[in-house]
C-alpha cells in the first residue's frame, strides 16, 4: 500500500512538473507570436524600435534591453534603440567595428552570446558600458532575408541565470523584430527615395506631367503648373485630352501616345501663342508586375523651354542671309560685268564662248548654292514654321504647272494621279510646295526625253489618323542600291549622273527636312535602268489626345 501510494505520489508530481512545461512552452511560444504581432504593427523605423524594445521586456524578466543595427557602408555596429539604460547611448550612437567586442562575436558566430559581470568581460571595447553595472547580458544575433542584420540584447542589473529556454526565445524574437526593422528599414528607404524624387519633380524647371497607360494623369508639377496655368489639384485624376492644353500639343501628344506598340520614346517640338517654343519628351514607363500578375505602364511627358535655342537658330539664319546678301551682290555685279562683256565683243571665237560660258554657269550655280543653303538651315532649324491646313490637291497641280514648259522643252509628259476625297495636310505650305517642286525638277533631270513622269496623292487610314502619300515617279536611269541610302545627305551625289545633272547636291536634303518637319519621312525605291520613285509619307490632323 504504501509503495501504491509513493508512485501515485510521484506520478503526480510528474504531472505537475509536465503540465508546468507545457504551460511555460505554451507562454513562450504566445510571447514569440506576441512580439511578432506587435513589431509588425509599424513600418515607421523608430517607432518599430522602440515598440520591439517594450516586447522583448514584456516576455524577458530582465530591466533593460538594446537594439544594434549593422551599417555596412561604416563597416559598424550601430546602438539604434535602447529601453532601461542608465546612460544615453543612442542621441550619440554607440559604435563598435565589425569584428570587435562581445557584438563582434555574436556575428562572427551567428550565436547567442551570454556573459555574467560585463564590466569583467575581455571583450568588452566602450568602457562607458562598465558604468552601467549590468551583472548578466545575453546577446542574439538578428536576421533577415537570410542576411545577418543586427544584434538584440537584453541585460540585468542584478546576477541572473538565462536558461536554455529563454535563450530560445530570445532567438526567435530577434529574428522576428529582424525581418520587422528590416521591413520598416525597407520602408523607410523607399520613402526617403519617394521624397527625395519628389522633390527633384517639383523643383526642376521643367514642366513634368506623367499618365498612367490610359492617360490619366497622376502627376503634374510646379512647372507645369506654371507653364501652363493650370493647377495641379484640377489636373490630378484627368485625362490629358480633358485638360486645357494648347491645340498644337494635344495633337502631338495624341499622335504619340497613340503607338501604344511601339515603346521608344517620343519627341516633338511646338510653339505656345506666347511665343515660347516647348520641346516634349514623351518616354514609356513600365513596372515590374505586382502580386495580381497586372503591370503597371504608363508615360513621363517634360517639357524643355528651347526659345532661347530658337532665337539663336535665327540669329543664325539671320547672319547667313546677311552673309548670302553681301555674297549675291558681287555674284550680281560680275555677272552684268561678264554679260556686258559678252556683248562688247563683236567676234568671239568658239574659245571665248567657251569660256564665257563655264563662267556664266558657275556664277549661276553659286547663287543657286547660297540659295538653297538658306533654305537648308531656315528649315532644318525649324523657325517660323506654320501649321495651317494646306490644299495638297491644288499645291500638287500649281507645282506641276509651274515645271511644265521645262518639260515641254524636253518632250516630257507629266501623269497627275489625285485622289477626289483627298485630305488637307496641316502644315507650312511653303515649304512642301518647295519639297515637291525640288522632287519634280530631280525627276526632270534624270527623266530622257520623250519620258514620262508620274504624280501620285492619296490618303491612308491607320490607328494615328491617317498619313499622306506622295509619290513621284520617273523612268530615268535610276540609283544604284548602295548609293540610295545617301542620297538625302548634303551635297550628294551619283557618281555615274554626275555629268548628265546639275544642281547644288541640296535638292534632296531639303526634301527630306521638310518630311521631319512634318513627322513624316521621305523613301525612295530604284533599281538600275528601271526608274525612281520617291514618296513622302506624311501624318494628317489627328484628333485630341484622349
Amino acid at each position: 500500500m504504501e509503495q501504491t501510494r509513493h508512485t501515485e505520489t510521484n506520478l503526480l508530481m510528474h504531472n505537475q512538473k509536465l503540465t508546468v512545461e507545457i504551460q511555460r512552452r505554451v507562454d513562450q511560444l504566445a510571447a514569440i507570436n506576441t512580439v511578432a504581432a506587435v513589431v509588425s504593427q509599424s513600418l515607421d523605423l523608430n517607432a518599430t524600435l522602440q515598440t520591439a524594445m517594450d516586447a522583448v521586456l514584456s516576455v524577458i524578466s530582465v530591466e533593460a534591453s538594446g537594439i544594434s543595427l549593422i551599417d555596412e557602408r561604416a563597416g559598424e555596429l550601430v546602438l539604434r534603440a535602447q529601453r532601461g539604460w542608465k546612460k544615453d547611448f543612442v542621441t550619440t550612437p554607440m559604435r563598435i567595428k565589425l569584428g570587435h567586442g562581445m557584438s563582434g562575436h555574436v556575428i562572427a558566430t551567428n550565436e547567442v552570446v551570454v556573459t555574467g559581470d560585463v564590466s569583467k568581460d575581455p571583450r568588452l571595447v566602450v568602457p562607458a558600458v562598465a558604468e552601467e553595472n549590468i551583472q548578466a547580458m545575453a546577446m542574439a544575433p538578428m536576421h533577415a532575408r537570410g542576411k545577418l542584420i543586427g544584434v538584440l540584447s537584453v541585460m540585468s542589473y542584478r546576477p541572473y541565470d538565462f536558461d536554455e529556454q529563454e535563450i530560445s526565445v530570445l532567438r526567435a524574437i530577434a529574428d522576428q523584430v529582424g525581418v520587422a526593422l528590416d521591413n520598416a528599414q525597407l520602408y523607410e528607404t523607399a520613402h526617403n527615395q519617394q521624397m527625395r524624387l519628389q522633390a527633384v519633380l517639383q523643383s526642376t524647371a521643367d514642366a513634368i506631367i506623367a499618365t498612367d497607360e490610359n492617360g490619366v494623369i497622376n502627376l503634374f508639377n510646379d512647372a507645369a503648373e506654371r507653364l501652363f496655368a493650370l493647377r495641379a489639384d484640377e489636373t490630378l485624376g484627368q485625362t490629358l485630352g480633358s485638360i486645357a492644353l494648347p491645340a498644337e500639343l494635344q495633337s502631338g501628344l495624341g499622335r504619340a501616345l497613340a503607338e501604344r506598340a511601339d515603346e521608344t520614346m517620343r519627341h516633338f517640338d511646338f510653339a505656345l501663342d506666347t511665343g515660347y517654343f516647348l520641346s516634349a519628351v514623351i518616354s514609356p514607363v513600365s513596372a515590374y508586375p505586382h502580386l495580381m500578375g497586372e503591370s503597371k505602364n504608363g508615360w513621363v511627358i517634360v517639357f524643355q523651354d528651347i526659345t532661347y535655342l530658337k532665337e539663336a537658330e535665327r540669329a543664325r539664319i539671320h547672319f547667313i542671309q546677311t552673309a548670302a546678301h553681301d555674297l549675291r551682290n558681287p555674284l550680281g555685279v560680275t555677272l552684268s560685268a561678264l554679260t556686258m562683256l559678252q556683248k562688247s565683243w563683236k567676234e568671239p571665237t568658239a574659245l571665248d564662248k567657251e569660256v564665257f560660258g563655264i563662267a556664266l554657269r558657275g556664277v549661276n550655280r553659286m547663287q543657286d548654292l547660297i540659295d538653297d543653303l538658306m533654305h537648308l538651315e531656315k528649315i532644318e532649324s525649324g523657325v517660323d514654321l506654320r501649321r495651317e491646313p494646306i490644299d495638297m490637291a491644288a499645291l500638287i497641280e500649281n507645282c506641276a504647272q509651274d515645271i511644265g514648259p521645262s518639260l515641254a522643252d524636253h518632250d516630257q509628259h507629266l501623269q497627275l494621279h489625285i485622289a477626289s476625297d483627298l485630305p488637307p495636310l496641316v502644315g507650312d505650305a511653303g515649304w512642301m510646295m518647295r519639297a515637291l517642286a525640288n522632287l519634280l525638277n530631280n525627276a526632270h533631270k534624270y527623266t530622257p526625253d520623250g519620258g514620262q513622269i508620274v504624280v501620285s496623292a492619296y490618303a491612308e487610314a491607320d490607328p494615328d489618323g491617317g498619313h499622306m502619300v506622295i509619290a513621284i515617279q520617273d523612268d530615268g536611269p535610276g540609283i544604284p542600291l548602295e548609293a540610295q541610302g545617301r542620297l538625302f545627305e548634303r551635297f550628294y551625289r551619283v557618281r555615274q549622273a554626275e555629268n548628265k545633272a546639275q544642281g547644288t547636291g541640296l535638292g534632296l536634303a531639303i526634301v527630306k527636312s521638310v518630311a521631319e518637319k512634318h513627322q513624316g519621312y521621305v523613301t525612295v525605291q530604284s533599281a538600275p535602268g528601271q526608274g525612281s520613285t520617291f514618296t513622302m509619307v506624311l501624318p494628317l490632323q489627328v484628333p485630341h489626345a484622349q
